[in-house]
């Protein structure tokens, strides 16, 4: 298709139109050169940017943090904290300007004024105001110049329903003040009106996703209600004031979701005739020619044209590191080249569906823009079924190139606060300073042959495969396909509900005395299902299943071992919506986290698979006469005992690894998540494990667990729930019983008093919501939890505000509702010793948010107490819940000593922008697992082992390289190699 494109009859037009753009916007050649030695601070900055890619990564990230400095002495700090790095190559000037040896000495001071402004002036250059009065000033010029525009609030990271009712409220008034203003604002025709017909003097531009705080995919039915409500009050408003409205284009995870939301409403008999609606297709992804498609017949239905605002996109970034990190597809075009083919494409789709689509060629490209005019030329395209657009103070000359040829062209012109608009002001940095954009490559003066040139596909080439552990992606919510197999996951789940689960005994299911009801935390009247409690006689067969077992499973080759746990792996793979389902309803575990946990399960299998292979090639270190080898046997009998928070994942990973490395393993599962843990069992026998290498004991911690425990003839206790139990089997498990050999190894995750701390310089956008979804995922029953949040004192009222009414917009409901961020906890005995920490809570500390809750489960609001002393019990002690304690602290210095003063040493979280703050809690944090300016929660298979140390647990991190070694016992046999003098010679035939 591209080369029918580049071949086209289009083809000359555009290289003609394209050269005389080009000619008109290079007027000021060697702009740079020529200016070197004149120009300000503002455009050195720039300058130094495109020239060092050290020292552009290091000021952009200074730009970043600028916003949340306070002082004149804080700018300076952090300037030679992000600048003085010894790797970054300094212009001169710079250099000079950041020698002085204290941030509040007059030299540290004149550095903090000279580069704070000219930063602000940089940002006053992509920003068109601070307030409205600046906007119209500006919007009054573009007009004199013959420009239309579109208005942008910035500051749309709406992480509060306060929030998102304000950014409605704040459009409400700007629409009202523009339209006051256009009534004195004479007459343009060649951007208010178009082949007779008046076209509306205001537009603004928003953002469909800051409308709904909890705006997710996931929950696709939940967020097009609250969503749409508040999209029609604005759009019934825009028709009164006589205002055009266009739908911004966001991440890739809400494309689909937003198109339909927006087709849907446009349909309305309200809406559906306006025609002064629009919304954006980005061509940087690569399904947005046929998103193209689709709305061009979706337009022909409706019978009314609305406005495709095509742009390349903005979020190239973040989208390329959200699918690695997810293991997703790539969703945009590695390629600048391949998005503007894209981009060329989509325009002449779009205008030649002219008579059903209003097209909007949002680019700098000037290659770009020609490409559609000669196109629109061609067709004879009316005036009124298209426009040209440009960024605010990034195509200036192309703008007035377009003007004076008599098109229309409009401003997309972003007003606000410099807080909120740092985010905008650096991709726009980011864009242009990047080697591929056509702006830096035109100052630059590439050669125009090279710059016109017509852009095609590059040859797709697979990406070099990673020589780490890839893990398997999460499921991707935002995919229609994805949510209806989690719909078919409950349905099958739900029909099973109630059976009859019993422990598995040397290959068999057997019949119990007990049975014991397990219920759904949410609903808990409903019976998910019945398991059978083993009995303490019936652990005794189970173990010496096991031990006559354990010889021939230790000398099955390593190869055939790691073939059936992958086959688990897989197993769990094709059944990944109905375990999760089954998590979901067991366990109280909203859909998404639960997804999450099937993937870290399927990763414990595929990892410790590999790991076991790595193992077993041993170590050789032979020297002439003697052969040296390292090598590794399993140990005997594992007794795994798994808790309910992770039910699938914790249990699979604490099961096959003793597995993989040859131990026969008993399975004794938390008695409320047995259900899931059955269901674990049937995969490991349909998987392969032979008749009695793997034993399924349900049953009662204090009886069937420490007889396991105490057994003479266990090997390894493999260990994850509360510090007391834990520390009950470490004791027990040291005492030498009759008849024992060995010594029992024990593996033990006993949990944590988490903190993050958030200081001055923090992000508070990511810090809130980091936050929130730290202490309140999975109603704060994770290990890894937050508990704490410990906040320096000059941004703690803020944090404080914010968290609380971020907190607020939390969904609270049944773990199955897609809608629901915090469901249940566990049980009623966990639902009443939280409601006695919050009572205790209420005597130390002050109660900043207690909700309601629904009724019919074990339900605990999220509850925040704040100005919380250190020391006191909700500051200290293990909760287990969604109660957080926000902890006052006057420094840095402080926070460390506030984060390291509790028993436990498990996870632990910073959200900072200042190096050094970084750089000293690598150091001193005692923690197993450190999060910067991301949660807490989530590690990933390899990625990040987790475990910790204190009283948090003793052994190796789980998903680590050293894990298996735990299950194993290392040998060395040396052979003399001699025989009366003589030895064999290497390579010798």
């Amino acid at each position: 298709m591209v080369l029918e494109v580049s071949k086209s009859t289009y083809e000359a037009k555009t290289q003609e139109i394209a050269r005389q753009l080009l000619t008109a916007t290079q007027e000021s050649k060697n702009f740079f050169a020529a200016l070197r030695d004149q120009m300000r601070w503002d455009d050195k900055l720039l300058d130094w940017a495109m020239s060092n890619p050290g020292l552009r990564v290091q000021l952009f990230r200074f730009i970043d943090t600028l916003p949340a400095l306070r002082s004149k002495a804080e700018i300076a700090a952090h300037l030679q904290e992000y600048l003085g790095d010894a790797s970054v190559e300094l212009p001169d000037v710079l250099k000079n300007m950041l020698n002085f040896a204290n941030p509040d000495s007059v030299p540290g001071q004149v550095a903090a004024t000279t580069v704070s402004t000219a930063t602000e002036t940089l940002a006053h250059k992509y920003i068109s105001g601070e307030n409205i009065k600046q906007v119209l000033k500006t919007i009054e010029r573009l007009r004199k110049e013959k420009m239309a525009f579109t208005v942008d609030l910035l500051g749309e990271a709406v992480i509060t329903e306060q929030e998102a009712e304000s950014y409605l409220q704040r459009y409400l008034d700007l629409m009202q003040e523009l339209a006051e203003a256009a009534k004195n604002w004479s007459k343009v025709p060649q951007i208010d009106e178009a082949d007779g017909v008046s076209l509306p003097r205001v537009q603004v531009s928003v953002k469909l996703t800051a409308f709904y705080s909890q705006f997710d995919p996931l929950d696709a039915v939940g967020s097009e209600a609250k969503v749409s409500d508040r999209i029609c009050t604005l759009l019934r408003r825009a028709q009164e004031l006589g205002v055009a409205v266009h739908f911004d284009m966001e991440q890739y995870a809400y494309k689909d979701i937003t198109f339909k939301i927006l087709q849907k409403l446009l349909m309305l008999e309200e809406f559906r005739s306006r025609t002064d609606i629009g919304m954006t297709i980005q061509a940087y992804l690569r399904d947005s020619e046929a998103d193209a498609r689709n709305l061009i017949e979706w337009a022909k239905l409706r019978g009314y044209p609305v406005t495709i605002r095509l742009v390349k996109g903005a979020y190239w970034d973040q989208e390329t590191i959200k699918a690695a990190q997810k293991h997703w597809q790539q969703p945009v075009y590695n390629d600048k080249v391949a998005t503007d083919a894209n981009f060329e494409a989509i325009a002449q789709l779009l205008l030649e569906n002219h008579q059903y689509i209003y097209a909007a060629i949002g680019s700098h490209n000037v290659r770009s823009q020609g490409r559609a005019i000669a196109i629109a030329e061609s067709l004879n395209v009316p005036r009124r079924s298209f426009e040209m657009q440009v960024l605010y103070g990034m195509g200036d000359k192309l703008a007035k190139a377009l003007v004076d040829r008599g098109y229309r062209v409009r401003v997309y012109c972003p007003y606000g606060d410099l807080l909120p608009g740092m985010a905008y002001l650096i991709r726009r940095l980011l864009e242009n300073t990047a080697n591929s954009s056509f702006l830096r490559q035109n100052l630059e003066n590439k050669p125009v042959e090279e710059l016109l040139a017509p852009p095609s596909f590059p040859p797709s080439s697979p990406l070099p495969p990673s020589p780490d552990f890839q893990g398997v992606p999460d499921t991707d919510y935002a995919e229609a396909e994805a949510r209806k197999k989690s719909e078919a996951g409950f349905k099958s789940v739900r029909e099973q509900l109630g059976k009859t689960y019993l422990p598995l005994i040397n290959g068999e299911y057997v019949q119990t005395d007990n049975l014991v009801d397990s219920v759904n935390p949410s609903q808990y009247s409903q019976v998910v299902g019945k398991i059978g409690l083993a009995s303490v006689e019936q652990a005794e067969k189970a173990m010496q299943a096991a031990k006559a077992a354990f010889p021939g499973w230790r000398k099955t080759p390593v190869a055939e071992r790691t073939r059936i746990i992958r086959r688990a792996g897989e197993l769990m793979e094709s059944r990944r919506a109905e375990l999760a389902a089954w998590i979901v309803l067991e366990v109280g575990k909203p859909v998404r986290e639960a997804d999450a946990e099937v993937s870290e399960a399927i990763d414990f299998c595929y990892y410790y698979a590999a790991e076991m292979e790595r193992l077993e090639a041993g170590v050789n270190y032979d020297v002439p006469g003697e052969n040296n080898r390292y090598i590794y046997q399993p140990r005997g009998v594992v007794v795994v005992i798994s808790p309910w928070n992770f039910p699938l994942a914790i249990a699979c990973g604490m099961t096959v690894a003793g597995l993989v490395t040859g131990n026969s393993t008993l399975l004794k599962p938390a008695e409320t998540s047995s259900v899931i843990t059955a269901k674990l069992t049937e995969i490991l026998i349909a998987a392969g494990i032979p008749r009695g290498v793997f034993q399924y004991i349900p049953g009662k911690g204090s009886q069937v667990g420490a007889y396991l425990v105490n057994h003479p003839d266990t090997h390894v206790i493999a260990f994850t729930g509360s510090q007391e139990v834990g520390c009950r089997i470490y004791a027990d498990a040291a005492v030498l019983k009759p008849g024992q050999k060995h010594m029992k190894r024990v593996i033990a995750e006993m949990g944590g008093k988490n903190a993050i701390i958030v200081d001055e310089s923090a992000d508070l956008d990511q810090a809130v919501a980091g936050s929130v979804q730290s202490a309140f995922g999975y109603s704060g029953q994770k290990c890894s939890a937050c508990s704490r949040i410990i906040v320096l004192q000059s941004v703690y009222d803020t944090f404080v505000q914010r968290f609380v009414e971020a907190t607020k917009s939390l969904n609270i409901g049944a773990a199955e509702l897609p809608g629901t961020q915090v469901g249940p906890v566990i049980d009623a005995t966990a639902q009443t010793r939280i409601q006695e920490y919050i009572a205790q809570g209420k005597t130390e500390a002050k109660l900043a948010l207690e909700m309601s809750a629904p009724q019919g489960g074990y339900f605990i609001p999220p509850t925040i107490f704040v100005d919380v002393p250190g020391d006191c019990a909700i500051a200290q002690q293990e909760i287990f819940g969604p109660v957080v304690a926000v902890i006052p602290v006057p420094d840095f210095a402080t926070a460390m000593q506030v984060a390291n003063s509790t028993n436990y040493a498990l996870t632990g979280g910073l959200y900072s922008r200042t190096p050094s703050h970084i750089q000293q809690a690598q150091d001193d944090f005692e923690v197993g697992n450190l999060y910067i300016n991301r949660t807490i929660t989530g590690a990933i298979v390899s990625r990040q082992p987790f475990g910790g140390f204190k009283l948090s647990g003793v052994g190796s991190k789980a998903g680590g390289p050293d894990y298996l070694l735990q299950f194993l016992e290392p040998r060395t046999i040396t052979e003399n190699v001699q025989r009366q003098g003589f030895a064999p010679i290497e390579g010798a035939e």
